[in-house]
């Protein structure tokens, strides 16, 4: 018999419909988006009817950004959904995030028909402590209210380490000391009561796929050394979301202790999953991945999958389409100043968007497979993006796709190793392998895995 099983989602983004999400200024937002946005209401209906019916367990974990921009009348109906589940004898652990809230001059926005967008009532970090209270807070055996994280008894054996780091504007992301010391008294008392611990934080703790360990935003901040502490302090798992994306990654500490970060995608987003965890003993964890259910929205025939899977797809193909009709929207959209550029992004969006696979490899003198030689390198490079969401990515060795992508690198490998390229921790990378391992999945299965803690 296990110890303990949950479901956990992340990322769900509420928004409450009818606060408007219409018009032209509306579908100008959306066509840089990888998440849905009017149909999240939907979408979070279908999932918690699901996880209000299911007899697999008691146990709902939610790992932050639970309404879409902080709007308070979006917290108020996705905790009308908690309390639905509460009261049909469901455990529900949430932890906020960034998305929850809205500092003094941040503003929260909902559209209208006629094309424009007007402000709605945000929600300050200080509310969400009781908006949230009966969702963790009220019956954990321990609570530091002022960095809204708690610990909480899920099963005999078994205690979750909820943790939030949004509490600073000027340190977004980061554990200060006085927190980082109360996650070792909590992991202290858990050795000491001899249970296993493991820990939810919205933040990835390690990169979701490697190309992520360069980006600062997609980490949590000072991620070596919190991995580090929570593995050798006795937390070896922490379920974590924020990149949308699919991954299950390992790490061993100087000291020879195991940290797994178990990342889920959004449920608004493609792949739009959950996960089922089971809890073996205190050695082993079993982790599951479903697909969300069908939701109620009209998807033009298509199956809710392919729906969400096609809302990724136009994000990248728009971005490729405005680098050669619009390179402004693409340097507003990226914050680039320099004039100079546009008609360099212009030349670059118009051969990407004709060329097809076979004439770049013809031109590299690259092997390509006959079955992707009229392949459009837009059409490829958006299957490729897709999969370094969606995880278990098959751009390998061996495959059509991933020999093209794997000889296209070689050849540049010798500028790559020119580049002084570092990522979040300041260590010198190999770019190389960032980007054959970021194509392609050579490690753990993304969405089922039987984990061995230690």
């Amino acid at each position: 018999m296990s110890l303990a099983n949950f479901y956990l989602i992340t990322d769900t983004h509420f928004f409450k419909n009818d606060l408007g999400a219409y018009g032209k200024e509306y579908d100008e937002f959306m066509r840089f988006e990888q998440k849905c946005f009017a149909e999240t209401e939907a979408i979070n209906n279908a999932v918690f009817d699901f996880l209000e019916k299911t007899e697999k367990t008691d146990n709902i974990l939610i790992a932050g950004d639970l309404s879409f921009n902080g709007e308070k009348e979006s917290h108020l109906a996705f905790i009308k959904l908690l309390n639905e589940l509460k009261n049909n004898g469901k455990n529900v652990y949430v932890v906020t995030a960034d998305h929850d809230f809205k500092n003094p001059d941040g503003r929260c926005y909902g559209y209208t028909t006629d094309g424009g967008k007007f402000e709605v009532e945000a929600t300050s970090r200080d509310e969400l402590y009781d908006l949230y209270y009966e969702f963790g807070f009220k019956n954990a055996i321990a609570v530091d209210r002022q960095h809204l994280s708690y610990v909480a008894q899920i099963a005999d054996g078994v205690r979750l380490l909820a943790l939030n780091n949004d509490g600073s504007p000027t340190a977004h992301r980061t554990f200060d000391d006085e927190q980082l010391e109360w996650i070792k008294e909590q992991a202290r008392k858990a050795r000491e009561d001899k249970q296993m611990m493991f820990a939810m934080n919205h933040y990835p703790l390690l990169p979701g796929q490697p190309i992520f360990s360069v980006i600062s935003s997609a980490v949590q901040k000072n991620a070596n050394y919190i991995t580090e502490l929570l593995a050798d302090e006795g937390v070896h798992l922490v379920f974590t979301g924020h990149m949308h994306n699919q991954s299950i990654n390992e790490k061993v500490t100087p000291k020879g202790n195991k940290i797994y970060d178990v990342c889920t995608g959004s449920v608004i987003a493609s792949p739009a999953s959950m996960r089922f965890v089971t809890i073996e003993d205190k050695n082993t964890v079993d982790i599951k991945t479903e697909s969300i259910p069908d939701f109620e929205w009209d998807t033009k025939g298509r199956t809710c999958g392919k729906y969400l899977s096609d809302l990724f797809d136009s994000m990248i193909l728009n971005m490729l389409e405005d680098m050669k009709d619009n390179p402004q929207r693409i340097m507003n959209k990226f914050s680039i100043k320099n004039d100079k550029l546009k008609p360099v992004i212009k030349f670059i969006g118009k051969r990407l968007n004709t060329l097809k696979v076979g004439t770049i490899c013809r031109l590299l003198w690259i092997k390509c497979d006959k079955s992707i030689k009229k392949m459009l390198l837009k059409n490829y490079i958006t299957k490729l993006v897709r999969d370094v969401f969606s995880g278990n990515q098959t751009f390998k060795e061996g495959t059509p796709e991933g020999d093209v992508f794997l000889s296209f690198i070689k050849r540049f490998n010798f500028i790559f190793k020119r580049i002084n390229l570092k990522n979040i921790d300041g260590e010198k990378v190999d770019l190389f392998e960032i980007l054959k391992h970021t194509a392609g999945n050579y490690g753990i299965d993304d969405y089922n895995a039987t984990l061995t803690l230690s």
